[in-house]
This record gives structure tokens, sequence and C-alpha cells, in this order.
């Protein structure tokens, strides 16, 4: 069995499709979590669908020693607990073979990692072409980039080849900070080369959105204020910080979840039409959306957004502790672990239609959905009480889209029930869809931006959370932050907000 004898045809972006170059993907912090669970159990499914090339290689970049062979079992054992398919052992030699790694601990060691590439573009006929994956911390950014740029790893390594560089988030924890690695990045590397990824953005249901949009006329004619009475957008998570408390208390549920994956739920669900799939038109219409939300003042804010904290609780049967009693957590620890806002998107389509975000950790299950609930109808012709149609995507888990409407139940009596058409992707289509990053790795070998992140895209979501953070931070030793018990749906704060409104959350 031969696997990624030779790249097949792959569809880029939307409507596009070609081959996928030979490269060398370098991945910073080889010994990471994310490189172990995501990032090579990606890869290697990726080799076992045949849409990587012959001439391809993986080079692991640590700051101590790691020998080539003591960084492939560390993979190994990554792909054998995380790849959504198993392991084959005639494959994963396969694989294996284009594994390496380098240390690099000091400026001087880039000149080492540059003299490894050059090398294996010889030896396995890369073409010069690179791939930088930084699964670091960001505060490792600016010096990575910086040492790429001093020994002209930001140029290909031939001059009809490409340089390209992965920045995961969170792209600064401020509009200062997302500014200043947003600098130190374009200084070494051109714009089109910075590929900062959200892996929301690789789910498919994500993608399905703008499909299901503009590719369908029963629905993008209601997607306005004329038929949609509220959106709402859930980022429900039933674990906790899982050992990173350290990490949480610098981010805030805020920073860690609604500035990326919630907002870009929220651009692709209120963008408008791009003039084409090309990557820029579509970012370009996400990036209007950003500018489009409604400025808020101190007391806008403090009426509009709900902060919270888990507390103890029972999740799934087990007792859980509270945010304050988890590892490096401040006893007196006022970060959220829940946000509830209230925003609006000021243009045309979206006048005076509310969106309501939540996300939350310790709720009672994970979930993410987009749900357009639309308005009433003119005239009530019935006594029942009508149930609201609503329009749900679920991101997470059992991906699919669900219609509720409502319905006469069979009987000589005139009584009305809600039923739901339902859509599941693993009902309607036999192939098992493909983890986020790995279609998100691919995309970036191939140069589609498309499912990325641009500068001015970080800095609009910054800008409006900035707005919020001031007024929080302002508040800090005298505004509220509430309390919800873990396992729930959050707090009862969050559900006044939206009862003011005359509305109510979705259940978890």
């Amino acid at each position: 069995m031969t696997v990624g004898s030779s790249a097949r045809p792959i569809r880029l972006g939307l409507d596009r499709e070609r081959g996928a170059d030979p490269c060398i993907v370098v991945i910073f912090g080889a010994s990471g979590d994310l490189t172990r669970r995501k990032l090579v159990p990606a890869l290697y499914n990726l080799h076992l669908d045949g849409l990587l090339p012959t001439a391809f290689a993986v080079v692991g970049v640590s700051r101590g020693e790691i020998t080539d062979q003591a960084f492939a079992d560390s993979l190994r054992e990554g792909v054998e607990a995380h790849s959504r398919r198993a392991l084959t052992g005639e494959v994963w030699q396969q694989f294996e073979a284009r594994l390496s790694c380098v240390a690099v601990a000091t400026p001087e060691g880039y000149r080492g990692l540059a003299d490894h590439l050059d090398a294996l573009d010889r030896e396995r006929g890369t073409g010069g072409n690179r791939l930088f994956y930084l699964a670091t911390p960001p505060s490792a950014y600016t010096r990575i980039v910086e040492g790429l740029g001093g020994v002209g790893l930001n140029k290909p390594g031939r001059e009809d080849g490409w340089s390209r560089i992965v920045l995961e988030k969170p792209i600064g924890r401020d509009l200062e900070g997302a500014r200043m690695l947003n600098r130190a990045a374009n200084r070494v590397f051109n714009e089109r080369d910075v590929y900062r990824i959200d892996h929301y953005l690789g789910k498919e249901t994500v993608q399905n959105l703008l499909v299901f949009r503009f590719a369908n006329s029963i629905f993008e004619p209601l997607w306005n204020q004329k038929y949609v009475d509220h959106v709402q957008l859930t980022v429900s998570e039933s674990i906790g910080v899982e050992g990173r408390g350290a990490y949480f208390e610098e981010s805030g549920i805020a920073r860690d979840m609604v500035q990326n994956h919630l907002f870009q739920l929220l651009c692709l669900t209120a963008m408008e039409p791009p003039v084409s799939l090309a990557a820029d038109a579509i970012r370009d219409e996400k990036v209007k959306v950003l500018q489009s939300l409604r400025p808020v003042g101190p007391e806008q804010v403090r009426q509009s957004t709900v902060r919270a904290q888990y507390a103890a609780g029972t999740v799934s049967g087990v007792r859980v502790p509270g945010y304050r009693e988890e590892p490096n957590v401040a006893p007196d620890s006022r970060i959220e672990t829940y946000v509830a806002i209230r925003l609006h998107v000021d243009n045309w389509r979206w006048a005076g239609v509310p969106f309501y975000l939540r996300a939350g950790k310790r709720l009672s299950q994970r979930m993410t959905e987009i749900v357009l609930q639309f308005r009433d109808v003119p005239h009530r012709l019935f006594k029942d009480d009508l149930v609201p149609n609503t329009l749900t995507l679920r991101i997470q888990p059992d991906e699919g889209i669900t219609l509720i409407f409502d319905s006469k139940v069979p009987g000589p009596k005139p009584q009305i029930r809600p039923v739901a058409m339902d859509f599941r992707y693993g009902t309607s289509f036999d192939d098992q869809p493909p983890e986020a990053y790995e279609r998100l790795i691919l995309d970036a070998i191939l140069g589609d931006s498309t499912l990325f992140i641009r500068r001015d895209e970080v800095e609009a979501a910054w800008s409006y959370i900035d707005s919020l953070m001031t007024v929080w931070d302002a508040d800090l030793d005298t505004g509220a932050l509430a309390q919800y018990e873990s396992g729930t749906h959050g707090p009862a704060e969050a559900d006044e907000l939206l009862k003011r409104d005359g509305r109510r959350w979705r259940d978890l």
C-alpha cells in the first residue's frame, strides 16, 4: 500500500482545483500539546488521504535537543491517541520517514535550521517551499519571526518557491498587543504570507454556512431584519480550565473565545454576499460586519453584558470545583469564565436585530451553535400558543442544521405542535468529515487564505472587545461578577438580559 505517492487534485477555496506543491512544514513547539494532539494527527490523515505530495517533510523545532527517533515516537503516541482514524503501521512508516527535529535555542540556531531545510530541499525535492507553524505561546512569536527573518527564511528556498507562516490564536490580548504582533509579522513576512488561524473556521458546518446562505434561494431572502427577530450565538463547554488556570487568569473567556471564535461565527452569519469566492472578497465582507458593530459607552456596556464565574457543582454526575479552587487561580479572582453580550450590527440588513452572544465553561453540555429566530406571524389565526420558527446551525457536536416550524397534529382537533426538519452530516454523507486542522493546514500549504483571518479583521475585533474590557476593568472592584453553579446553563443575570427584551435563551 502506497499512500501520498502523488497529491491528487484538491479543491482550492470553494471553486478551484490544484494539487499541493512539494514543501516542508516546520513546526515550532515540536514537543507541545498542540503538535501531538492536533497538528501531526492532521498531517497524518492528510497523508493517509493522499493529499500531501511525495516531496514532503515535517521538521519539528524545539528549544532542547530531541533526537529524530524520540520526536517520531512522541508523535506516533499522539496519532494513536488523537487521530480520527487508526494508525496503520505501513502508512506510519512512510510518514515517519519524513520527520526530523532541530533544536533552536539561540539566534545562531536559526542558521542551523536554515541549513537543515536546504539539505532537505536537495534530498527530497521539496522545491524551497516552507510553511512555518508557530505552535508556541504568542509571547514567542516576535522572537521566532525575527529569527526566521535574520537568516532569510522569510524568503523561499528557491526563486519560484514560497514561504508562509501560520500564527495560532490569540493574536495579542488587546488591540495594542495585536497591532504589535501584526507589525512584527509584517516587518518580516508579506501580509499575503501570514496565516492567522482560528480552528473554528475549519469545521464543516462553519464552511457550509456560506454554501447554505449563498447557494440556496429559499433562505437568503429571509436572512434580514424583515424576517429575523434575533440571533443567538453560543459556545458552551462542559469542561473547566483543564489545568490552564494561569493562562485563563490572563485571558478570561472574552479574550479566549469571544474575540475569535464567536466573532468569526458572527461575521459569517451577518456578512453580505461577497462579489466572488476569492479569499479577500470574503474577508472584506467579514471586516465590514465588525466595522458595523454599534459603538458602546460605559452605560451600554453595563446594560448589555453579563460577566460570571463558575462555582462548584456537578457535571455529568461528577462533583467539580469552582473556578477559584482550580490550580494557579487566585482565591479572589475576578476573571470571567462566562460572558453574555447583546450587540447590534448597524447596517441595512440587520438594523434593529439584536445579536446575543454567550460563551462559558462548566456549563451543562458542550455545544456550539448559531440560531436565527424568526419574527412572529403578523396576525394570529389560531388559539394555540405558536412556537417561534427557528433555524439552528450546529457547529459541534453532531454537526448539522435544524429548522423548527409549527404543524397540525393529526386528528379532528386543530391542535398545533412544533416539528423539526433535521439534517446531520453524520447520517447524510458517507464520508467522515475531516478535522478542522486538516482542512486549514492543507489550505495554508495550498496558499488559500479564505478561512484565515486578515490583519484588519483581527484589529477590528479587538477594537470592540477593548471597549468592553475598559469598562469591565474600571468596574473590577465595584462591579458585580455573577456566579453560576457548574453543570447549569449559566447565571440568572444572563437570563435577565434577554428577559428585559421579551426573549429567552435557547436551552442548552
